[in-house]
């Protein structure tokens, strides 16, 4: 009889390649496009980064990456990167005042 403790833990299902996506951010920066990513995740939004990158020597400045996700979180992952536009930047000092 197998022991209940030892049960394999369930995985997450597998992504449903049907399921549509839609861009809810781009930027030049990735590690901004990484900053927004785990802020949706964080809410229970999957987001899907995808880089955009050109080739640099035909198309200087440009590229970026994107953040994807399903059509059903749209709404709401739209709402909190509005709300993280929003809110000012924190930098060192404003940090030790705060902290």
């Amino acid at each position: 009889m197998p022991n209940a403790d030892n049960a394999v833990p369930k995985t997450d299902p597998s992504p449903n390649p049907d399921e549509k996506l839609v861009k809810v951010f781009d930027s030049e920066q990735e590690p901004e496009a990484l900053v927004v990513q785990g802020l949706l995740e964080s809410a229970g939004i999957e987001a899907q980064l995808m880089a955009t990158d050109l080739n640099q020597d035909a198309f200087p400045g440009l590229g970026g990456v994107v953040l994807l996700v399903s059509e059903e979180d749209a709404g709401e992952a739209t709402r909190i990167i509005e709300s993280y536009r929003k809110s000012p930047p924190v930098d060192d000092e404003t940090a030790e005042i705060n902290g």
